[in-house]
């Protein structure tokens, strides 16, 4: 992969993390607001699980840019 389009896939993936993480944040939120009124759906109590598993895996991949990176450049790829 270029470097330019390594940083086109970096620039997409970080702003899909950022969305993911506002939808996480949704589930969550609405998690609360349906244990306040009884006891919710078991779909609702897991429904913040898929984004949390979207989040570990970009957000894991994000972290090892940097280093992947400082890598490449040192062996001249």
């Amino acid at each position: 992969m270029s470097r330019a389009k390594g940083i086109v896939v970096s620039s997409w993936l970080r702003q899909f993390h950022r969305w993911v993480s506002i939808a996480f944040t949704a589930t969550v939120i609405a998690n609360f607001v349906a244990r306040a009124k009884g006891t919710p759906p078991p779909w609702v109590t897991y429904s913040p699980l898929l984004p949390l598993g979207v989040l570990l895996l970009t957000g894991l991949y994000l972290f090892a840019l940097p280093y992947t990176m400082k890598s490449r450049i040192r062996s001249g790829a």
